[in-house]
Parts: C-alpha cells; structure tokens; sequence
C-alpha cells in the first residue's frame, strides 16, 4: 500500500514553492514599475490629481527652470500650471522670464512686492506637494498683455532682506500653452 501522507506533503511543499516564485516575480514587477503605479502620469514630479503632465525641461513665461534646479515637483490643472523647486540660480531666472530687467534691482517694488508670509510661516497653493515655501518671501508678477501670465513666489533670506535663500524654493505659476 503506497504512503498517501508523503506525497500530500510532497504536493504542499512544491505548492508552497510555486508560490514564492510567483510571489517574488510579483513583488519584482511591482518594485520595476513603482514609478508608474505610484506617480501621475508615472512621473515622480508630478503631485497627485494633476491633468496633463509637463515635459522634461520645464518652461514657463518663456524661461526653462534654472539648470542646477532640485525637488522638482508640479501641480496642473485646467489649463495652469504650478511648479515648486530649489535653485541658486533664481536672479537668473527672473531675468530670462523678463520679470526683471537685466541690471535692474531684484527688490525693486516696480517689479515685485513683498508676500504676506511671516518669517516662520510655510506655505504650497493648493495640489501642489514636495517642501513649503518659507517666510519671507517675494512676489513677481508678468506685466505685459501680449506674453503667457506668469508669478513667480519666492523665498527671501530671512537675515538680509535684499538677497534670496542660497537656495532658494520657487514656485512659479503660468498657463500651460
């Protein structure tokens, strides 16, 4: 009379086998494509809930976001667009979107104004994720009728009230064309 226990357990074991192949093979297919399961559009910049998802290179008014930019993240909806990042290269920025002529002083309330944000105070618009924008902090505003509408809010250094953080958080805000 053949053992029916040993080949039971010998279907167990080789079920229990298949099974953590199958596991594993699952849990790796997942871990390859956890950027497209997790993220908009399966782009790790952009916030949850956004519509249309921005290209590599980010442009807004004209300008692609400073070359040395970090923590990239984006917001879109309707139409507009919201991208926060860190940069040091910020003045730079605002001269090539034309917010402030070359030469011309950043802090200049004819180009900009303060943003009601205390020193202590963090702030993102809404949909927008990644780090806050701190307090202190500058406004730009695009003045021309003709180009895209574009502001840009930036952190202010909080010990000298005419230079930015070095580096400094941008979120800037435009109408995706």
């Amino acid at each position: 009379m053949p053992d029916s226990g040993g080949g039971l357990r010998r279907r167990l074991s080789c079920l229990g086998v298949v099974t953590l192949v199958l596991a594993t093979l699952a849990g790796g297919i997942v871990w390859l494509f956890r950027d497209e399961l997790f993220y908009p559009f399966g782009d790790v910049r952009a916030c949850q809930g956004s519509d249309v998802q921005l290209p590599g290179v980010i442009g807004a008014g004209g300008a692609t976001i400073p070359a040395d930019a970090s923590d990239i993240h984006y917001f879109t909806r309707n139409g507009s667009a919201e991208v926060s990042f860190l940069s040091g290269q910020i003045p730079n920025y605002l001269h090539r979107a034309g917010l402030v002529p070359d030469g011309m002083p950043l802090f200049d309330e004819k180009y900009g104004s303060a943003y009601g944000l205390g020193h202590d105070e963090t702030e993102l618009p809404d949909g927008l994720c990644g780090s806050p924008l701190r307090g202190p902090a500058w406004s730009y505003q695009s003045t021309g009728d003709t180009g895209p509408r574009l502001s840009v809010l930036v952190e202010r250094s909080p010990i000298s009230g005419d230079s930015f953080r070095t580096p400094a958080r941008a979120v800037v805000s435009f109408d995706i064309q």
